[in-house]
């Protein structure tokens, strides 16, 4: 049984979120109203004035409630109007209405967490040179604003929180929810070391990689991206090739495994050299699809064989058209958040929520013995 609530909950879906946010209040409304009608929602607008200036507005009291923002910083989907031209919101202006409604609240909530998938700069994080750390800057300020708690996502560099050591950071990994995705809609996949691999596409993925590797026992590889360090293309050094580091792959499922999807270029380079080495199956997990650059290359690699499936969590904004395509796999994350959210609201812990290999492991047991079922049964016949 749950001990009584840190506070009276509410819940605040930013632009964007609106869909995510009201799966959310729907799964908590399940679990503690039995469906009623009353909603943890909060009622919030962030009007804009002509010239593009903003304010929050609360329509409601938040006095000793224990108040969670879900914030998407990289939905280019809302836009607002500014000197008459309709204008998409950036991730600067979500950062800044996520300030704003943090104020209009006026520091009367009991406790304020904010739950930002994607990490606002999240990939600014250190220094090199002459550079602004945005990240860190980011995370002091809403700290010293009075948040208590910053739930994100498979961070970039987790190692930022170091830049807020006495407050509440969790990076939570969506590993059991992409497993789940991947046994649901490829049956057939075979969750063993001799059938299968996760492939690391360069240094910076190697943490997670490991995690699944470990979890489910199979062998990992890895690529190394060689850089043009004497050139900066859009802000960053152009990769001149992929190294692979690894065991042979020749007949087995591969699982390439990252945080994002920006572009696609890296993936889908990572993606044909892995089937040019003989690989069986290409998959992708990536907790973002952010596909700056659209869907013309993933069509293209699916269409070659080159890419079976990409899955993708619904933490961000994806396109619409980018549920019509028969490479793509969205995993719902919502049911996750309000686990998230009503344990914390009992100020219990989430350790469980946040390392789930027992729910992992459980799960491959029963996929393992619904394989071998289903072996049975066509031998019987």
């Amino acid at each position: 049984m749950k001990e009584a609530q840190f506070g009276a909950l509410s819940v605040i879906g930013m632009k964007g979120c609106e869909e995510f946010a009201a799966q959310v209040d729907y799964y908590l409304k399940e679990w503690r109203r039995h469906g009623g009608d009353e909603s943890f929602l909060v009622d919030v607008d962030c009007p804009r004035f002509g010239t593009g200036e903003a304010k929050a507005l609360l329509h409601e009291s938040l006095r000793g409630h224990d108040l969670y923002i879900i914030c998407d910083a990289f939905n280019h989907g809302v836009t607002y109007k500014m000197y008459g031209k309709e204008v998409p919101m950036s991730p600067d202006d979500h950062y800044a209405d996520l300030k704003r409604i943090i104020a209009a609240a006026g520091g009367k909530a009991r406790r304020v967490t904010v739950i930002m998938p994607m990490l606002y700069e999240g990939r600014q994080h250190k220094r090199s040179g002459r550079e602004s750390l945005d990240c860190a800057m980011m995370l002091q300020e809403l700290v010293a604003m009075g948040v208590e708690n910053i739930i994100t996502f498979d961070a970039h560099d987790p190692r930022v929180q170091n830049a807020i050591p006495l407050s509440g950071f969790d990076d939570v990994k969506p590993a059991y929810q992409m497993i789940k995705a991947l046994v649901k809609n490829v049956p057939d996949v075979v969750l063993d070391k001799e059938e299968i691999m996760i492939i690391s596409p360069d240094e910076g993925a190697m943490g997670r990689c490991m995690y699944f590797s470990s979890v489910l026992g199979v062998d990992i590889g890895m690529f190394y991206k060689r850089r043009n360090y004497a050139i900066v293309v859009n802000g960053k050094n152009p990769i001149e090739a992929h190294e692979y580091l690894g065991r042979d792959l020749t007949g087995k499922d591969a699982i390439i495994v990252d945080d994002m999807i920006s572009s696609g270029e890296s993936l889908i380079d990572v993606a044909t050299q892995i089937k040019e080495r003989g690989a069986k199956r290409v998959f992708a997990f990536t907790t973002f699809g952010l596909f700056t650059d659209g869907f013309d290359k993933f069509d293209k690699a699916y269409a070659d064989g080159i890419i079976d499936k990409v899955f993708t969590t619904n933490l961000v904004y994806r396109r619409p058209e980018l549920h019509t395509k028969e490479w793509y796999v969205e995993v719902n994350m919502c049911k996750y958040v309000s686990y998230i959210i009503d344990t914390l609201n009992h100020d219990e812990t989430i350790s469980e929520l946040l390392n789930p290999i027992k729910r992992i492991h459980n799960l491959v047991d029963k996929h393992k013995k619904e394989q071998n079922a289903q072996i049975k049964m066509s031998f019987d016949k």
